[in-house]
């Protein structure tokens, strides 16, 4: 594997990527690594991918996988 050394990191955005790792029970490195691809596949989707998912996102139907109605939750929210 390749190394890659950063330097000069803000000590506020590596205490916010340490309280990251830590709620996703990765390291620190296996936490950088994840957020890179997933940066890198996002710069790299293409347009159609894009309104895909857009599209998805905009008729995605709730009561067709059982999820409840928000409306509904926020009834039983309040009421405790």
């Amino acid at each position: 594997m390749t190394i890659l050394h950063v330097r000069d990191v803000p000590e506020e955005l590596y205490a916010r990527l340490k309280r990251r790792a830590q709620a996703q029970r990765r390291s620190l490195s296996a936490e950088v690594i994840a957020l890179l691809e997933w940066a890198l596949e996002e710069a790299e989707a293409s347009p159609q991918a894009v309104l895909a998912s857009i599209h998805r996102r905009r008729f995605f139907d709730p009561a067709a996988v059982n999820a409840p109605d928000s409306t509904t939750l926020l009834r039983q929210d309040r009421g405790r």
